[in-house]
């Protein structure tokens, strides 16, 4: 059986946490971000954690965690 290799785009984008949670940054935060409401740039900082559903995708991708 030959080594599972982790996919080099979720190595860059997604992390686990220590419970086995994926946290992911948020999305539409490149440009634009004059248009968009305060509250929304204030809740699009740092990171969030992703719904039980993309996260077993992430985690597919990421066979050694």
């Amino acid at each position: 059986m030959p080594k599972l290799k982790t996919k080099s785009s979720s190595k860059k984008r997604f992390r686990l946490t220590s419970t086995g949670k994926v946290r992911a940054n948020v999305a539409f935060k490149r440009h634009g971000m004059r248009k968009r409401p305060q509250k929304m740039k204030r809740k699009a900082r740092g990171t969030m954690i992703l719904s039980a559903a993309d996260s077993r995708i992430v985690k597919s991708y990421m066979p050694n965690g």
